[in-house]
Parts: C-alpha cells; sequence; structure tokens
C-alpha cells in the first residue's frame, strides 16, 4: 500500500546530526502518570536530543510527576478527567502558548493525543505552514464501552477519522494499526513507527528464585503475570473470571496499580499484587514468572507485551492488532481467536502444564524480542518528519536519498 511505504532503511539506519530540526511535541499525559505511550515519547525525545535536535513539549502536568521528562517541558492549563483523576484534560492553546510556539519557531509538529489541545495545535500548526504528524498510542475510540458509553463510539470514529484526516502524517506502531487508520481515515499517509524495548533491563537473566520466595511463591507454582495500569479498558473482566476459574492451578501476579486495583484485588483474593515497580525491582518481578496473560483489545502496540517476550515469557493474548505485530501462534506463544475465559483457560493451562513447550515459547520470544531497537525505531519517526518537510532540506544530511 502506498500510504503505508516505510521511509529508506538506510538512512533511518544512519541516525546524522540532526541540527536544524525542531521539534514541538503535544501530549495530553508527558510525565504525571507513568504508561506505555509516555514512555515511548519521553524516549523518542531523549534520543532527538541526543543526535542535536531541538524539542520542546506541551503536556498537563502536575505537583507530582511520576517521573523527570526528557527535554523543556511547558505546562498546559487542564483539569483531572471525571471518574479518572490520575488522568488530566488538556483545556487547549492559549494565546501564551501559541505566542511561546512561535518563539520557539518550530520545524515540525508532533501529535500524540487526539485530544483538544491536540486539535488547536494541529490547526495551529496548518495557520502557520508547519508539518502536522501524528503518532497514535492508544484506541481511544475503544474505551467507552468499558465505561458504559458505547453509544458514543460511532461519533468518536467520526471525530478521529476528521483529526486524522487533517494531518500530514500518521505513525501507528504496527501495519496493523496503520491498516485500521486508513479504514477510519481513508488517504492518510501512513509510516509505521514501532516500539522498542530495552534489553538490558528486560532479560531473562533477571530471573530470581529469591524474589519468587520473598513474593510467596512455590518452587513449582506457575506464576502468570499481568502487567500494565490496572484499568478496565485493560480486560480485567475477562481477566477475572478466567483467573477464578484457574484457581488452585496457577498463581496470579499482578504487576502494576490504577483505579481498578481495588476491585480487582476484590476479584483474586489468592493473587499477588506488587503495585507499582520500577528498574530493576519491575525487570526482577517479570522475569521470575512464568508466562504473561495480557487480555487487552485496546492497545495498539502492547509494551508491555514485548518486555515480557524480552524477560523470557511466552504470552498469551486474544487476536489484536498489538498482538499480532508481535506474536505467531505456536511460536511466541498462543493468539486466543475467541476472547473470553474459557479460551483464555484451555491456553494457559496448556502452557502451564507443559514446561517444556513453556520454555520454548519463552526463547523464541526473547529471540523476537530483538528486532525492536529503540534507536532504529526512533530514526524512522525522524524519517518521516524530513519525508513531509518537517526537517528543511538544508539541514538534513543525505536528503538525496529516497524514500
Amino acid at each position: 500500500m502506498e500510504a503505508m511505504r516505510e521511509p529508506a532503511a538506510e538512512w533511518a539506519a544512519a541516525q546524522p546530526d540532526m541540527a536544524g530540526l525542531r521539534v514541538a511535541l503535544f501530549s495530553g499525559n508527558y510525565n504525571y502518570t507513568r504508561d506505555g505511550a509516555n514512555q515511548a515519547l519521553n524516549r523518542l525525545v531523549s534520543y532527538l536530543l541526543a543526535h542535536g535536535a531541538a524539542v520542546r513539549v506541551y503536556s498537563p502536568t502536575t505537583a507530582t510527576p511520576a517521573f523527570e521528562p526528557a527535554g523543556d517541558l511547558v505546562s498546559v492549563p487542564s483539569l483531572p478527567i471525571p471518574g479518572r483523576g490520575e488522568y488530566r484534560l488538556a483545556l487547549g492553546l492559549p494565546r501564551r502558548l501559541r505566542e511561546d510556539i512561535r518563539a520557539f519557531a518550530p520545524t515540525v509538529i508532533h501529535l500524540s493525543a487526539p485530544d483538544l489541545l491536540g486539535l488547536q495545535a494541529r490547526n495551529f500548526g496548518r495557520a502557520l505552514g508547519i508539518p502536522v504528524v501524528s503518532s497514535i498510542h492508544t484506541r481511544f475510540e475503544t474505551y467507552l464501552a468499558y465505561y458504559g458509553l458505547g453509544w458514543l463510539q460511532a461519533r468518536a470514529e467520526r471525530y478521529l477519522a476528521g483529526f486524522y484526516g487533517g494531518c500530514d502524517a500518521l505513525l501507528p506502531p504496527n501495519a496493523q494499526m496503520g491498516q485500521l487508520v486508513t479504514e477510519q481515515a481513508p488517504g492518510a499517509q501512513v509510516r509505521v513507527w514501532p516500539r522498542g524495548v530495552d534489553r538490558e533491563q528486560f532479560s531473562p537473566r533477571r530471573r530470581s528464585a529469591a524474589w519468587r520466595s520473598a513474593a510467596g511463591l512455590g518452587p513449582d507454582e506457575v506464576a502468570v503475570l499481568f502487567l500494565g495500569r490496572v484499568v478496565q479498558e485493560k480486560g480485567l473482566v475477562v481477566l477475572a473470571e478466567t483467573f477464578a476459574r484457574l484457581q488452585g492451578k496457577v498463581r496470579p501476579v499482578i504487576v502494576g496499580d490504577g483505579p481498578a486495583r481495588g476491585w480487582l484485588e476484590s476479584h483474586l483474593p489468592g493473587a499477588i499484587f506488587t503495585g507499582f515497580l520500577t528498574r530493576t525491582a519491575l525487570a526482577e518481578a517479570v522475569a521470575s514468572t512464568d508466562l504473561i496473560f495480557n487480555p487487552s483489545l485496546t492497545e495498539t502496540f502492547g509494551n508491555a507485551t514485548l518486555e515480557a517476550m524480552a524477560a523470557g515469557l511466552p504470552v498469551i493474548a486474544p487476536r489484536a492488532p498489538s498482538t499480532d505485530n508481535l506474536i505467531r501462534h505456536g511460536r511466541e506463544g498462543l493468539v486466543v481467536e475467541t476472547p473470553d475465559a474459557a479460551s483464555y483457560v484451555d491456553a494457559i493451562l496448556r502452557l502451564a502444564e507443559d514446561p517444556e513447550l513453556r520454555g520454548q515459547m519463552g526463547r523464541a520470544a526473547c529471540e523476537t524480542s530483538r528486532r525492536f531497537d529503540w534507536d532504529a525505531c526512533c530514526a524512522r519517526v525522524v524519517a518521516a518528519y524530513r519525508e513531509f518537510g518537517g526537517w528543511p532540506a538544508a539541514a538534513a544530511p543525505g536528503a538525496n536519498v529516497g524514500t
């Protein structure tokens, strides 16, 4: 498909000096709550800065950020989202921020959420004649059904079609999401931005018998991992039902936190809940389990799944764009065609009862994770900036390289 062709691999791999590239990045959550989307954005900004680009980030902020941001962060007016107070809703782009953007003089506008801030930044970029690209991190329209708002999905899809259709290029994390986007916004120019994984942090070498013992896991107990934000749109209802049917056969290990943690704890009284972990503690917990169960249908890539794969875990997941890109059924794990508890139980038991198969798939998953290098992935974004005019030709080395 022409709209989804890749940038020149040889140019993306070159990682040239990016002096002259000036990126204004807009995010709904750059660092106040840790999630997969802002981890990718901070990685991208760190990469750009390390290669000489200038970056200015516009996002809601709080007095208690989850981590230090990469780059120069400008606070955007915002309010807590009703019912999901850990997230904030940006109130748009007031005059003082428009003047700040003008003074920064970006060569490209990069949007990461189709919210009011993203919409107004897109329109402002259009008015200034600056190329606008949008990366896609979440299937926002699919969240609505989990909160009793499924009747709004068609309206949300129409809004997204208009939002994405007004951008010069879209950066989904895989070709499967690219196909969905082009169905929503026909004619959209799509360039894939895969996500990477830190294979120094996530590795089978991090597995720890001491960690398992301290967590209360028996030496022969099969620990099934759920990794990520504990929110309903991650498929918690089917996850709880699946583990309830497996009671006494496997041990659930929930690594992460979120507003639905209390609900999940009440449904999984025998599970191990570690809460939110980072760095070495996170890597050790992931590698010390035996397989990952990710029932989410709302993700675009599956960062947590990739991290578990790098740690040597086989995957149980539904057929979805995020899993289709990462695992092949019977190789890196088992893909469940009918995403219900009965099907998940069968898949989990197949791996739980066969340690040899579990090890074989875990090794394959770890090997597959090697394809996802952060620098190579971020270089694709820069190639897209250049292709769509976001990096002036006079400043871009290799300007004669075809795309």
